[in-house]
């Protein structure tokens, strides 16, 4: 079986680190991704997915990631559940980061913040929808074989 998920996208706030009563760091966090196409006269629309790190990635990400950094989040999907204070079950699916990664330097206009020299690569998106020219295709639910 395989579960692998790649993700890129921004971080929706600072992540704070956390230490596990054993002493290992964790840290949670959002990855907003926009989705590839919207309809016409709509604004772009985006998943946030919930992510959490563990140790020396959760560090580097306490010391290096800021609000709004892009990044390249690689790991698997894990689902729990738990109780809460009022005994109500309660069911979570994140994706559990082997490697994040992050993949812009941030300008002091876009972002606010410098995030260093912990970027290394740089990324500029496309300018022009590159499926501009193919037909759409119109394509029910109930044709997809999933």
């Amino acid at each position: 079986m395989i579960n692998r998920v790649v993700l890129v996208g921004r971080i929706t706030k600072d992540p704070e680190l956390r230490k596990t009563q054993s002493g290992l760091s964790t840290v949670s966090f959002t990855v907003a991704c926009n989705r590839r196409f919207t309809s016409q006269g709509q604004e772009p629309q985006a998943d946030f997915i919930n992510c959490v790190a563990w140790r020396q990635t959760a560090d580097y990400m306490a010391n290096y990631v800021k609000k709004g950094a892009l990044l390249g989040v690689e790991g698997r999907i894990q689902t729990r559940n738990y109780e809460d204070q009022t005994g109500k079950r309660v069911y979570v699916t994140e994706v559990v980061c082997d490697s994040v990664q992050t993949l812009v330097r941030a300008t002091e206009t876009s972002a606010g913040t410098n995030y260093g020299a912990a970027q290394t690569n740089t990324y500029e998106a496309p300018t022009s929808d590159p499926y501009s020219d193919y037909e759409q295709l119109d394509i029910q639910e109930d044709d997809l074989p999933f």
